[in-house]
């Protein structure tokens, strides 16, 4: 580990200009517009950004689905090279290569201590700048809200050390992108929140990147069937490529009737990667006895998802997943090494590659539902 760097930048000695993608308003679409960037403070880190992923959450935000803080600069999904850092960090210095993560943590409060970083209650309070600071990104004399401690559709980023793990430098960065969210998530939820069994039968209902990311990581964990279900034919056969043993075209297909025919009662583990209560509800029915149903997508706030009580008695399980209940310290240069050994499929699940003043193009793109994940390349 590196000793704590303590001269290289103090706060605020410049603000450098920079384009990035700003959500002005909600509903709203992203405009690209020349913002400053302050320079490292204390445990804060500029990034270089090289690729930032398109994810269906960004555009939960931009629609209203979730709110955030306007003006703000969106994108969570990225990764860079490390230009600077300031006082105190230890972490990374200049030239490390760098994936960006929204569960960023505190390191020092129960749930980080126990374990589970991804839950981080306190990194609200503790990785951001106070309100009497001058802010990370602005506008003029407007400050810019800094989206999900990360901002990604920038040019570059300033965030603290524990939004940042440091990965191999003969890992293709449009890549590595792709590891900062969907990817992981994915391969968390079923690597840590369900915990999959060999030889078990999964279902994964939503085939975007999240989904497609969760086909791979049942592949890996040695599953028997893994099922998918999407209503986009050229989903379902890009999940037959990454690892999808057989598959369900909800268009036409009940889901809950074809999971139960093909394992013969129902699945041990199943999976929503859509974000809506007919899905929830469906993998919740697609269960055997003792069977698990994780919800990986975002669900709409103010929806309840129902479940039939007396099921509970059979002991199956409805449960979420925050970033694959993720420890991304550990767990994302293990996705790197899955990629570069050839187990993990990233290559696959790019369906194109955009320039930054193309954003809003890619997200009308998602709206239609067929498309895995896009990479804006800086």
């Amino acid at each position: 580990m590196h000793q704590p760097n303590t001269a290289l930048v103090t706060r605020c000695d410049y603000h450098a200009r920079m384009k990035a993608a700003v959500l002005n308003e909600i509903p709203g679409r992203l405009e690209i517009e020349e913002v400053s960037i302050g320079s490292p403070g204390p445990r804060e880190v500029l990034v270089r950004t090289a690729a930032a992923g398109l994810c269906h959450s960004d555009l939960h935000f931009m629609e209203g689905t979730y709110q955030t803080a306007v003006p703000a600069v969106l994108g969570h999904e990225s990764a860079g090279v490390v230009e600077a850092v300031g006082s105190m960090v230890s972490y990374v210095e200049p030239g490390d290569h760098v994936i960006t993560c929204l569960a960023a943590f505190c390191g020092h409060c129960e749930d980080c201590l126990g374990g589970h970083p991804a839950r981080c209650q306190r990194k609200g309070a503790d990785l951001v700048r106070r309100p009497d600071e001058p802010p990370r990104l602005s506008r003029g004399d407007e400050p810019l809200s800094q989206f999900l401690y990360c901002s990604s559709f920038a040019e570059q980023l300033l965030v603290h050390e524990h939004a940042l793990v440091k990965i191999r430098e003969d890992m293709p960065l449009e890549r590595a992108a792709l590891i900062g969210c969907g990817v992981t998530t994915g391969l968390g939820a079923v690597f840590r929140t369900a915990r999959v069994d060999p030889g078990s039968d999964v279902v994964v209902i939503g085939c975007g990147g999240i989904g497609l990311s969760a086909v791979q990581g049942a592949r890996i964990a040695g599953a028997n069937r893994i099922i998918a279900v999407d209503m986009h034919s050229p989903k379902l056969e890009l999940a037959q490529t990454l690892g999808a043993t057989h598959v369900i075209d909800a268009s036409s297909d009940d889901p809950v009737k074809a999971v139960k025919e093909l394992t013969g009662g129902g699945a041990r583990f199943t999976f929503e990667a859509v974000g809506l209560k007919q899905t929830a509800e469906q993998a919740f029915r697609m269960l055997r006895t003792g069977g698990q149903a994780t919800v990986i997508g975002l669900i709409p706030l103010g929806t309840n998802v129902e479940v039939h009580g007396v099921e509970l008695t059979n002991e199956k399980t409805l449960t979420g997943s925050n970033m694959g209940s993720t420890q991304f310290r550990t767990d994302m240069p293990r996705f790197v090494d899955m990629y570069l050994d050839g187990r993990l499929k990233l290559d696959e699940m790019i369906s194109a590659t955009l320039e930054l003043e193309q954003i809003n193009e890619g997200f009308e793109a998602m709206k239609s539902g067929g498309v895995a994940r896009q990479i804006i390349s800086f």
